[in-house]
Parts: C-alpha cells; sequence; structure tokens
C-alpha cells in the first residue's frame, strides 16, 4: 500500500504542493543558499525550455522535454516532472498536434505553479525571471 493510498484511507488526504520540501531538502543537503540558487535557475530553466518548445518540430520538443523532465525531479517538482514526461511522450509518438498542444499546455500550467511556488518560498528578493526582446532571461534575479 503506498503512502498515499494511506492517507486518503485515514481521511488525511492532502494536495501535493508544487515543490516537494522533503526531497528538495535531501537534494540541497539542506543548505538553504544552495536551494535558493537551484530554485533560481529552475525557474529561469522552465521559462527558457517552454520558449523553445514552442513552434519546435517533434523531436526537439521531446529533446527539451526531457532535460525539464530530469531538472524538475531533482528539485521535487513533481506535477512539472510528469507534464514533461507527457509531453515527451507526445512528441516521440507521430507528433500528433492535439496531443502535443494539450501536453504543452499541462507544461506550461504546472511550471506556472511551481514559479509561484518558488516566488512565495524565496519572498521579496526574488523576481521572476523575465526575457528581454532577444529571448535571453534577464539578470534580475
Amino acid at each position: 500500500m503506498t503512502a498515499m493510498s494511506l492517507l486518503i484511507l485515514s481521511g488525511q488526504e492532502q494536495m501535493p504542493t508544487a515543490i516537494d520540501e522533503d526531497h528538495l531538502g535531501r537534494m540541497t543537503l539542506g543548505d538553504r543558499s544552495l536551494e535558493r540558487e537551484v530554485l533560481e535557475i529552475f525557474a529561469r530553466q522552465t521559462i527558457l525550455t517552454l520558449k523553445r518548445i514552442a513552434g519546435a518540430e517533434p523531436a526537439r520538443a521531446a529533446a527539451a522535454a526531457h532535460t525539464l523532465k530530469g531538472s524538475a525531479r531533482g528539485i521535487g517538482a513533481w506535477r512539472v516532472a510528469r507534464a514533461a514526461e507527457r509531453l515527451e511522450q507526445a512528441a516521440d509518438g507521430e507528433g500528433d498536434e492535439q496531443a502535443m498542444n494539450a501536453a504543452i499546455a499541462e507544461l506550461e500550467a504546472a511550471s506556472l505553479e511551481v514559479r509561484a511556488a518558488i516566488g512565495a518560498r524565496l519572498g521579496d528578493r526574488w523576481e521572476e525571471p523575465r526575457s528581454d526582446r532577444f529571448g535571453n532571461p534577464s539578470r534580475n534575479c
């Protein structure tokens, strides 16, 4: 029986958070400075990766989704990882445009949610990464 099924049976089901705090803590060895740096990098990476995916041919979209999936797993952003995996699978298949568009929308929503969680976690000293007119992330973080 999984931990989630035990929680459901006990009536204590909780919505999963955008970032698995325990996993992130293990991956950064409890170092808050490293945690902050990793989260800032991940927030920038999601923006850049989604830009690469937009309008990309299926093979490139799959490769970008694969990279983001690994990064998301590294910080415990499980919803982003699942959405990236769905996009990777949709793009690896026959490149069905409808399936890819749905997967991209799911990935965008999950990425927005995790960036909001990162912003809330890092507080007022953090600014959401933006892109300048050349498609490069600004260095305001």
